[in-house]
């Protein structure tokens, strides 16, 4: 007998669970999401009535194709689906893939997508653009299987673009923990980064009157306890770990459902970790995403900490839009779309001194308010330290300084206001940074 893990899951699926500050119910758009000890024998069960009718694409890797996909197939076919087996010899999630991807599948009603970042990102985008739907099985834990967007590199920027969700996520947890335990690390990496994007959207929230819900951060605290707790023993391929961790992941990926931005979980860590992947060019060292995210959520909950936990606010002058500078670093396109970026959330000498006296006045408020919701820089290091993820710039195979340029510079290439921000107009963000890496 199979045993569930699906927790909260189950409740917000069925449209069971109420919110505690007002009992409304909370429902979320996708139709099934199943986590088991295993669902082998069960897929083409999960798939036939989210997809019945359609001829189906089951799209996956070399690797993932002999993990879960040829059994995917095999299931649905049991089920009477006419089947095309699609196992995308070079994927990519770029804008070449996608349209590669799309060529590949013309002839499919809906796809399946096996695997997790690329393949799941590129099927989910595909579909969006096609008009046909899709679910995924997960082949290891990520947040990006729930969400609603789908990360995609176009003309040189990674972007989240705005996708759809899948019908149906079903995640079996004896397949997802023989993943390598690289790609564990590095999602448990990358959701740890709650902290400081709460911390840089709700500062955001205050200052500039972002919108912004706690609802994400309420569903994340039900295990986030035991997110810490069992860190060390997804290295032993625990169940219980692994059910936590594909929770955590899923409910960060449902953040961009419940709010329709993706601020939830991606501020000032995510920038940095996209300013490596556009920008180290041949130095990038092949780290996975939430490898990136993890050093660079160290690095953000180092300097949120230290700029909170000061009996002063930081004083702010306007911004220094430095655009020969960005152009001669990025060149003239890309250069200036970050000159348009950074102008959005610049500070003119009239909106820094009211961003002053507002932080003058509010200061001791303001930072209790982001320090309820942000955690110990110690606490997120040791979490990192027993799962065995890389912690700082030179572990993931960075040279100091390019990521001393990322900490810097990444503030420019997103207009989302975050502690980078502060820390650069208050004119402490290079002595920072040069202690990072």
């Amino acid at each position: 007998m199979t045993k569930d893990y699906g927790g909260i899951i189950n409740e917000l699926v069925t449209g069971g669970w109420k919110h505690p500050h007002n009992g409304q119910k909370v429902t979320i758009n996708i139709r099934s999401i199943v986590i088991k000890d295993t669902i082998d024998g069960m897929e083409g069960q999960l798939i036939y009535p989210l997809h019945k009718n359609e001829k189906l694409g089951i799209v996956s890797d070399t690797f993932t194709h002999e993990a879960l996909g040829r059994r995917v197939a095999a299931a649905a076919r049991s089920e009477g689906f006419a089947i095309e087996e699609i196992i995308w010899k070079n994927p990519a999630a770029t804008e070449e893939g996608v349209a590669e991807l799309r060529h590949l599948s013309r002839h499919c009603d809906g796809l399946i997508a096996v695997g997790s970042g690329t393949i799941n990102d590129s099927v989910k985008y595909a579909t969006f653009l096609d008009k046909k739907q899709y679910s995924v099985f997960p082949t290891s834990p990520q947040t990006a299987y729930t969400t609603a967007t789908a990360s995609i590199l176009f003309g040189g920027f990674k972007k989240s673009l705005t996708a759809h969700p899948p019908q149906g996520v079903f995640f079996d947890l004896a397949a997802v923990s023989r993943c390598p335990i690289r790609l564990t690390r590095s999602a448990y990496a990358d959701v740890i980064c709650r902290t400081t994007a709460q911390v840089d959207w709700l500062l955001s929230h205050l200052l500039w009157g972002t919108a912004y819900r706690e609802l994400p951060y309420i569903l994340l605290a039900y295990d986030e306890d035991a997110l810490f707790d069992r860190a060390a023993a997804l290295e032993k391929a625990d169940m219980e770990a692994y059910g936590v961790l594909v929770r955590i992941c899923a409910i960060m990926g449902l953040g961009t459902c419940f709010t329709e931005t993706t601020h939830s979980g991606s501020m000032g860590e995510h920038m940095m970790s996209h300013y490596i992947d556009m920008f180290a060019g041949d130095a990038h060292p092949g780290t996975l995403h939430g490898e990136q995210v993890g050093v660079t959520t160290l690095t953000m909950s180092c300097l949120q900490n230290r700029i909170l936990d000061k009996p002063r606010p930081p004083i702010l002058a306007p911004t220094n839009i430095d655009a020969a500078g960005m152009v001669a670093r990025y060149g003239k396109e890309i250069g200036q779309n970050c000159i348009k970026q950074l102008e959005r959330k610049a500070l003119d000498r009239k909106k820094a001194d009211e961003f002053n006296l507002f932080l003058e006045e509010n200061w001791e408020g303001l930072s209790a308010r982001l320090r309820d919701v942000m955690l110990p820089s110690e606490r997120l290091w040791q979490a990192m330290a027993k799962i065995g993820a890389p912690k700082t710039a030179t572990e993931l195979g960075l040279s100091q300084d390019f990521y001393r340029e990322a900490v810097i510079h990444s503030r420019e290439i997103r207009d989302r206001y975050t502690m980078l921000d502060v820390a650069a107009d208050s004119g402490m963000l290079e002595a920072f940074a040069g202690k990072q890496g």
